[in-house]
């Protein structure tokens, strides 16, 4: 079966002690079970929404169970997250203090971790409120991996268990072979597998989600800049690479799966790069559907292929 926590600043209108609180009415849904049945344990969920899609998507399809979530907003616009929130909070900055002072005062027991959060925040402590900032002193190693897992930790330690949201939405993950667009040249199979077997070279060091490689030579490896920033770097080196999108071998899954859409397609027209591959069973495809008709119209090879060939 097929199985994006910061950007540069984040805005909101009137503030209340740290907060700006959106407030919707749900009647009786506060507290609503999670498990299903009569008598069934009651689980209170929240979602951590950082920048994309994807958060507003976890939150439909839970709205849609009848199980709307509290959404703290990191992020710059809220967009349309309050249509699928129980109540939607926006942090003009990462007040870690006062979100944990609220999850444990609505009695949250589950959270969601999705979207994406420029680690560069750690760069602007202006942004950070004590608690964060302390979090990431306390963070000897500072790549993505040690630094999620810092914050998943942390909010551990208070009791509430963060889940992974796979299963939210399993449809969306990328399935093995042929997704979307033309099939790959050999030439492209040949830069896709060089470039996978560059990729699980380096992931295990935290970086590298992302590679792009010409002529079995690689021409980009993402970092702190993010997927949309290697693939324009790469586009003004070569034209017409391949993208190599995987996740780390040991990644925990409750947080910070890859996650591609129409702008990353967008992008790759942009940057002059004509394949896609992406982690099978690991990877979200966003809208789908569009992401069909751009790849076709664009002809962008999209494909699933696996961490390595033996498993």
């Amino acid at each position: 079966m097929r199985r994006e926590f910061l950007k540069k600043s984040f805005f909101a209108g009137k503030m209340f002690f740290g907060l700006v609180c959106v407030r919707k009415k749900q009647g009786e849904t506060r507290g609503a079970s999670f498990r299903g049945g009569k008598g069934a344990m009651e689980i209170m969920r929240a979602v951590v929404a950082g920048e994309g899609l994807l958060p507003q998507e976890i939150a439909r399809r839970l709205t849609a169970r009848g199980h709307p979530p509290v959404i703290y907003a990191l992020r710059e616009e809220v967009g349309e997250l309050s249509k699928f929130a129980l109540e939607l909070l926006h942090f003009p900055r990462l007040e870690l203090k006062a979100v944990m002072e609220d999850l444990l005062q609505r009695g949250v027991q589950e959270l969601i971790l999705a979207g994406g959060v420029p680690k560069t925040l750690m760069y602007h402590p202006a942004l950070l409120d004590d608690s964060a900032r302390q979090l990431v002193q306390s963070i000897r190693e500072r790549d993505d991996h040690s630094l999620l897992g810092g914050v998943v930790s942390y909010i551990e330690k208070a009791g509430i268990r963060v889940v992974q949201y796979a299963d939210i939405i399993e449809d969306l993950l990328a399935p093995e072979g042929h997704i979307a667009g033309r099939e790959p040249s050999e030439r492209e199979w040949d830069d896709l597998r060089y470039g996978r077997d560059v990729a699980r070279q380096v992931l295990h060091l935290s970086f590298g989600q992302t590679v792009v490689v010409c002529d079995r030579s690689i021409v980009a490896v993402e970092a702190m800049e993010g997927t949309d920033a290697a693939l324009l770097r790469a586009g003004g080196l070569c034209k017409g690479g391949v993208v190599v999108k995987m996740m780390r071998a040991d990644q925990d899954m409750r947080y910070d799966l890859p996650t591609v859409g129409t702008k990353t397609l967008v992008t790759m027209a942009r940057a002059g790069l004509k394949c896609l591959a992406v982690e099978a069973d690991k990877t979200v495809i966003l809208t789908p559907e569009y992401v069909q008709g751009i790849a076709a119209d664009m002809g962008i090879a999209v494909v699933g292929v696996r961490h390595c060939p033996s498993s």
